[in-house]
């Protein structure tokens, strides 16, 4: 499990990104893989799966 702020969500697209808190990396997240609703700036934990162009946020929900 990874600890992250939202730092993009577009509710209506369906899509963001998070920046992990320990790497500063930044990952995609769908809709799919919000678990709850989430905001931007909220604080989140995730986990990671292997997408088509990468990395993918899933489990993501607020802390």
């Amino acid at each position: 499990m990874n600890n992250g702020t939202v730092k993009f969500y577009d509710e209506t697209k369906g899509f963001g990104f998070i920046k992990d808190s320990n790497s500063s990396t930044e990952y995609f997240v769908h809709s799919s893989g919000v678990l709850g609703r989430i905001r931007d700036n909220d604080e989140v934990t995730f986990d990671l799966k292997e997408g088509k162009k990468g990395l993918n946020a899933v489990n993501v929900k607020r802390v």
